[in-house]
């Protein structure tokens, strides 16, 4: 399976359950620079509405999401 977006950095968050796996992408996104892009693996369902959220209320991009047999893979691009 191709990746369609490339990725500054990667968070793997899968085993978490909510807010960890939002609490880690807040954290990863903390340390990259603006327009950087963070991918981010949850297993957690209530990470498509956590990131949605943040992504909005933050300035970020939520350029890209794929929901796959239980794992959710977000790309999101740093305000």
């Amino acid at each position: 399976m191709s990746t369609p977006l490339t990725c500054d950095a990667e968070l793997d968050a899968s085993g978490l359950n909510c807010p960890l796996p939002l609490l880690k992408a807040k954290m990863a996104l903390n340390g990259l620079a603006s327009g950087a892009v963070l991918k981010i693996i949850a297993t957690d369902a209530g990470s498509q509405r956590d990131l949605r959220t943040f992504a909005k209320l933050a300035g970020h991009s939520l350029l890209h999401e794929t929901a796959e047999a239980g794992t959710y893979t977000y790309w999101l691009r740093k305000a």
